[in-house]
Protein backbone atom coordinates (compact mmCIF):
# COMPACT_ATOMS: atom_id res chain seq x y z
CA UNK A 1 0.00 0.00 0.00
CA UNK A 2 1.40 3.66 -0.56
CA UNK A 3 0.82 5.13 2.78
CA UNK A 4 0.61 8.68 1.41
CA UNK A 5 -2.67 7.93 0.53
CA UNK A 6 -4.57 5.92 2.93
CA UNK A 7 -7.59 8.19 2.11
CA UNK A 8 -7.78 6.24 -1.14
CA UNK A 9 -7.70 2.79 0.60
CA UNK A 10 -10.15 4.29 3.16
CA UNK A 11 -12.54 5.16 0.37
CA UNK A 12 -11.75 1.69 -1.72
CA UNK A 13 -12.78 -0.13 1.86
CA UNK A 14 -16.44 1.87 2.50
CA UNK A 15 -17.23 0.97 -1.19
CA UNK A 16 -16.67 -2.11 -1.03
CA UNK A 17 -18.33 -2.84 2.29
CA UNK A 18 -21.45 -0.83 1.26
CA UNK A 19 -21.87 -3.26 -2.00
CA UNK A 20 -20.76 -6.52 0.00
CA UNK A 21 -24.12 -8.76 0.25
CA UNK A 22 -22.16 -10.78 3.56
CA UNK A 23 -19.71 -9.71 6.18
CA UNK A 24 -16.82 -11.75 8.08
CA UNK A 25 -14.97 -9.94 10.71
CA UNK A 26 -11.65 -11.74 11.48
CA UNK A 27 -9.73 -9.94 14.65
CA UNK A 28 -6.69 -10.76 16.77
CA UNK A 29 -5.31 -9.41 20.01
CA UNK A 30 -5.24 -6.11 18.75
CA UNK A 31 -9.06 -5.85 18.83
CA UNK A 32 -9.27 -5.39 22.43
CA UNK A 33 -6.40 -2.59 22.47
CA UNK A 34 -8.48 -0.21 21.94
CA UNK A 35 -11.00 -0.96 25.07
CA UNK A 36 -7.98 -0.82 27.56
CA UNK A 37 -7.39 -4.50 27.57
CA UNK A 38 -2.80 -5.01 27.99
CA UNK A 39 -0.85 -5.61 24.78
CA UNK A 40 1.65 -8.64 25.73
CA UNK A 41 3.44 -7.76 21.97
CA UNK A 42 6.74 -8.45 23.29
CA UNK A 43 8.08 -9.17 27.09
CA UNK A 44 8.37 -5.50 28.05
CA UNK A 45 4.12 -5.17 27.72
CA UNK A 46 3.26 -8.46 29.74
CA UNK A 47 5.50 -7.66 32.62
CA UNK A 48 4.48 -3.85 32.82
CA UNK A 49 1.03 -5.87 33.14
CA UNK A 50 2.17 -8.88 35.68
CA UNK A 51 5.04 -7.29 37.48
CA UNK A 52 5.52 -10.30 39.90
CA UNK A 53 5.81 -12.14 36.87
CA UNK A 54 8.47 -10.10 35.64
CA UNK A 55 10.53 -10.62 38.77
CA UNK A 56 10.20 -14.58 38.21
CA UNK A 57 11.18 -14.19 34.94
CA UNK A 58 8.23 -15.92 32.93
CA UNK A 59 6.92 -14.40 29.56
CA UNK A 60 3.56 -15.08 27.91
CA UNK A 61 4.73 -17.77 26.21
CA UNK A 62 5.94 -19.64 29.71
CA UNK A 63 2.65 -18.44 31.41
CA UNK A 64 0.19 -19.73 29.00
CA UNK A 65 1.08 -22.93 29.12
CA UNK A 66 -1.04 -26.19 30.80
CA UNK A 67 1.88 -27.55 32.32
CA UNK A 68 1.27 -24.74 35.19
CA UNK A 69 -2.23 -26.28 36.39
CA UNK A 70 -0.06 -29.24 37.23
CA UNK A 71 3.17 -27.70 38.83
CA UNK A 72 1.80 -24.74 40.43
CA UNK A 73 -2.13 -23.92 39.95
CA UNK A 74 -2.45 -21.44 42.35
CA UNK A 75 -0.15 -19.76 40.09
CA UNK A 76 -1.55 -20.88 36.70
CA UNK A 77 -5.23 -19.86 38.53
CA UNK A 78 -3.38 -16.21 39.75
CA UNK A 79 -2.72 -15.23 36.23
CA UNK A 80 -6.19 -17.00 34.10
CA UNK A 81 -7.96 -15.37 37.25
CA UNK A 82 -6.81 -12.33 36.89
CA UNK A 83 -7.35 -11.96 33.03
CA UNK A 84 -10.91 -13.52 34.04
CA UNK A 85 -11.50 -10.87 36.36
CA UNK A 86 -10.31 -7.98 34.06
CA UNK A 87 -12.25 -9.13 30.46
CA UNK A 88 -15.54 -9.10 32.63
CA UNK A 89 -14.94 -5.75 33.93
CA UNK A 90 -13.47 -4.10 30.58
CA UNK A 91 -16.16 -2.45 28.40
CA UNK A 92 -15.98 -3.14 24.18
CA UNK A 93 -15.08 -0.42 22.48
CA UNK A 94 -17.21 1.49 19.90
CA UNK A 95 -16.03 -0.87 16.92
CA UNK A 96 -17.54 -3.46 17.92
CA UNK A 97 -21.23 -1.93 17.87
CA UNK A 98 -20.07 -0.52 14.48
CA UNK A 99 -19.43 -3.54 12.77
CA UNK A 100 -22.66 -5.57 14.11
CA UNK A 101 -24.87 -2.67 13.00
CA UNK A 102 -23.15 -2.92 9.59
CA UNK A 103 -23.36 -6.56 9.91
CA UNK A 104 -26.68 -7.03 10.35
CA UNK A 105 -27.62 -5.04 7.16
CA UNK A 106 -26.06 -7.56 5.04
CA UNK A 107 -28.45 -9.49 3.15
CA UNK A 108 -26.34 -12.43 3.59
CA UNK A 109 -25.73 -11.27 7.64
CA UNK A 110 -22.18 -11.65 9.07
CA UNK A 111 -20.17 -13.95 11.30
CA UNK A 112 -17.14 -13.20 13.62
CA UNK A 113 -13.51 -15.42 13.55
CA UNK A 114 -11.30 -14.58 16.56
CA UNK A 115 -8.41 -15.36 18.07
CA UNK A 116 -9.22 -13.49 21.51
CA UNK A 117 -10.39 -14.88 23.96
CA UNK A 118 -12.03 -12.22 26.15
CA UNK A 119 -15.39 -12.93 25.22
CA UNK A 120 -16.41 -8.95 24.16
CA UNK A 121 -17.93 -9.89 20.79
CA UNK A 122 -20.79 -11.76 22.48
CA UNK A 123 -19.94 -8.97 25.64
CA UNK A 124 -21.08 -6.14 22.33
CA UNK A 125 -24.06 -8.01 21.78
CA UNK A 126 -23.11 -10.37 18.40
CA UNK A 127 -25.00 -13.50 17.94
CA UNK A 128 -22.79 -16.23 19.95
CA UNK A 129 -23.95 -18.95 17.06
CA UNK A 130 -22.11 -16.44 14.78
CA UNK A 131 -18.76 -16.43 16.26
CA UNK A 132 -16.02 -18.64 16.05
CA UNK A 133 -13.36 -18.52 18.58
CA UNK A 134 -10.33 -20.21 17.28
CA UNK A 135 -7.86 -20.06 20.30
CA UNK A 136 -11.62 -20.92 23.01
CA UNK A 137 -12.65 -19.12 25.53
CA UNK A 138 -12.09 -18.26 29.12
CA UNK A 139 -15.38 -17.89 29.85
CA UNK A 140 -15.49 -21.55 30.12
CA UNK A 141 -14.17 -24.33 31.61
CA UNK A 142 -12.80 -27.99 31.12
CA UNK A 143 -10.87 -30.81 33.19
CA UNK A 144 -7.09 -30.09 33.21
CA UNK A 145 -6.56 -33.90 32.49
CA UNK A 146 -9.20 -33.70 30.55
CA UNK A 147 -10.74 -37.05 31.78
CA UNK A 148 -13.49 -35.85 29.46
CA UNK A 149 -14.47 -33.38 26.75
CA UNK A 150 -16.89 -32.01 28.70
CA UNK A 151 -16.99 -27.77 29.03
CA UNK A 152 -18.89 -25.72 31.12
CA UNK A 153 -19.41 -22.32 32.02
CA UNK A 154 -17.74 -19.96 34.15
CA UNK A 155 -20.42 -16.93 34.35
CA UNK A 156 -20.69 -18.51 38.30
CA UNK A 157 -17.28 -19.05 39.10
CA UNK A 158 -15.15 -16.17 40.78
CA UNK A 159 -11.27 -16.61 41.55
CA UNK A 160 -9.82 -14.88 43.79
CA UNK A 161 -6.09 -13.73 43.78
CA UNK A 162 -3.93 -12.46 45.92
CA UNK A 163 -2.49 -9.39 43.90
CA UNK A 164 0.77 -8.93 46.16
CA UNK A 165 1.91 -12.58 46.14
CA UNK A 166 0.21 -13.31 42.84
CA UNK A 167 -1.44 -16.37 43.95
CA UNK A 168 -4.75 -17.62 44.24
CA UNK A 169 -7.00 -17.99 47.51
CA UNK A 170 -9.41 -19.92 48.24
CA UNK A 171 -10.79 -23.20 46.69
CA UNK A 172 -9.37 -23.40 42.90
CA UNK A 173 -12.29 -24.82 40.43
CA UNK A 174 -12.60 -28.22 39.89
CA UNK A 175 -14.08 -30.69 37.15
CA UNK A 176 -17.16 -31.87 37.37
CA UNK A 177 -16.51 -35.80 37.19
CA UNK A 178 -12.76 -36.68 38.56
CA UNK A 179 -12.54 -33.75 40.75
CA UNK A 180 -8.87 -32.55 39.35
CA UNK A 181 -8.59 -29.07 38.83
CA UNK A 182 -10.37 -27.59 36.05
CA UNK A 183 -8.34 -24.83 33.38
CA UNK A 184 -9.92 -22.45 30.90
CA UNK A 185 -11.00 -23.89 27.62
CA UNK A 186 -8.00 -21.97 25.76
CA UNK A 187 -5.40 -23.26 23.36
CA UNK A 188 -2.18 -22.71 25.53
CA UNK A 189 1.24 -23.19 23.75
CA UNK A 190 2.47 -26.88 24.10
CA UNK A 191 -1.26 -27.65 24.59
CA UNK A 192 -1.84 -31.55 24.04
CA UNK A 193 -4.89 -31.37 26.62
CA UNK A 194 -7.17 -28.75 25.12
CA UNK A 195 -11.00 -29.84 24.28
CA UNK A 196 -11.69 -28.41 20.98
CA UNK A 197 -15.29 -29.62 20.28
CA UNK A 198 -17.08 -26.44 21.13
CA UNK A 199 -14.77 -24.54 19.01
CA UNK A 200 -14.92 -27.46 16.40
CA UNK A 201 -18.79 -26.88 16.39
CA UNK A 202 -18.56 -23.48 15.72
CA UNK A 203 -16.15 -23.50 13.03
CA UNK A 204 -18.70 -26.24 11.33
CA UNK A 205 -21.02 -22.99 11.77
CA UNK A 206 -18.75 -20.70 9.92
CA UNK A 207 -18.43 -23.34 6.83
CA UNK A 208 -22.36 -23.72 6.74
CA UNK A 209 -22.41 -19.96 6.52
CA UNK A 210 -19.60 -19.85 3.96
CA UNK A 211 -20.79 -22.70 1.84
CA UNK A 212 -24.33 -20.96 1.97
CA UNK A 213 -23.72 -17.91 -0.12
CA UNK A 214 -24.24 -18.37 -3.97
CA UNK A 215 -21.47 -17.67 -6.06
CA UNK A 216 -22.94 -14.30 -6.83
CA UNK A 217 -22.96 -13.35 -2.91
CA UNK A 218 -20.11 -10.55 -2.39
CA UNK A 219 -18.39 -11.47 0.71
CA UNK A 220 -16.17 -8.74 2.24
CA UNK A 221 -13.78 -9.66 4.83
CA UNK A 222 -12.31 -6.92 7.72
CA UNK A 223 -9.45 -7.86 9.34
CA UNK A 224 -8.51 -6.15 12.74
CA UNK A 225 -5.37 -6.01 14.54
CA UNK A 226 -4.46 -9.69 13.56
CA UNK A 227 -0.01 -9.64 14.00
CA UNK A 228 2.37 -11.85 12.56
CA UNK A 229 3.59 -13.48 15.39
CA UNK A 230 0.43 -16.05 15.75
CA UNK A 231 -0.37 -16.15 12.31
CA UNK A 232 -3.71 -17.97 12.74
CA UNK A 233 -6.45 -15.40 11.81
CA UNK A 234 -4.36 -13.46 8.89
CA UNK A 235 -4.16 -16.78 7.33
CA UNK A 236 -7.53 -17.56 7.49
CA UNK A 237 -8.65 -14.35 6.29
CA UNK A 238 -6.68 -14.86 3.28
CA UNK A 239 -7.55 -18.62 2.90
CA UNK A 240 -11.37 -17.55 2.94
CA UNK A 241 -10.59 -14.44 0.38
CA UNK A 242 -9.36 -17.23 -2.16
CA UNK A 243 -11.69 -19.33 -1.73
CA UNK A 244 -14.72 -17.10 -2.23
CA UNK A 245 -12.71 -14.46 -4.13
CA UNK A 246 -13.56 -11.86 -1.50
CA UNK A 247 -11.57 -8.10 -0.67
CA UNK A 248 -9.98 -8.38 2.37
CA UNK A 249 -9.42 -5.09 4.41
CA UNK A 250 -6.30 -5.48 6.91
CA UNK A 251 -6.37 -3.20 9.44
CA UNK A 252 -3.03 -3.12 11.57
CA UNK A 253 -0.60 -0.39 12.57
CA UNK A 254 2.30 -2.41 11.92
CA UNK A 255 1.57 -5.52 9.91
CA UNK A 256 -0.71 -3.75 7.46
CA UNK A 257 0.72 -5.76 4.16
CA UNK A 258 -1.88 -7.46 2.15
CA UNK A 259 -0.88 -10.54 -0.67
CA UNK A 260 -2.94 -9.64 -3.48
CA UNK A 261 -3.64 -6.41 -5.04
CA UNK A 262 -7.64 -6.22 -5.16
CA UNK A 263 -7.05 -6.59 -0.96
CA UNK A 264 -6.76 -3.62 1.04
CA UNK A 265 -4.41 -2.31 3.66
CA UNK A 266 -4.98 0.23 6.45
CA UNK A 267 -2.01 1.36 8.69
CA UNK A 268 -4.01 2.07 11.41
CA UNK A 269 -5.20 1.10 15.30
CA UNK A 270 -8.25 -0.98 15.06
CA UNK A 271 -10.79 1.47 16.78
CA UNK A 272 -9.49 3.95 14.60
CA UNK A 273 -9.85 1.91 10.99
CA UNK A 274 -13.25 0.55 12.21
CA UNK A 275 -14.36 4.34 12.37
CA UNK A 276 -12.95 5.40 9.07
CA UNK A 277 -14.33 2.99 7.52
CA UNK A 278 -18.11 2.45 9.43
CA UNK A 279 -18.54 6.15 9.63
CA UNK A 280 -20.01 6.95 6.48
CA UNK A 281 -21.86 3.46 5.93
CA UNK A 282 -23.96 4.36 9.49
CA UNK A 283 -24.60 8.20 8.86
Amino acid sequence: MNKKKPNDQVKKAIDTIGEADALLITAGAGMGVDSGLPDFRGPEGFWKEYPVIAKLGHSFVDMANPGWFDEDPWLAWAFYGHRLSLYRKTKPHSGFSSLLEIGKKKSNGYFVLTSTVDGHFQQAGFDDKRIEECHGSIHHFQCSDPCTEDIWSADDIEIKVDETAFKATGALPTCQKCKAVARPNILMFYDGGWVEKRTQDQDNRLWTWIKSMSDTSRLVIVEIGAGTTVSTIRQRSEYYADLHFATLIRINPRDYHVPKERHISLPLNGLEGIQAICGQLLE
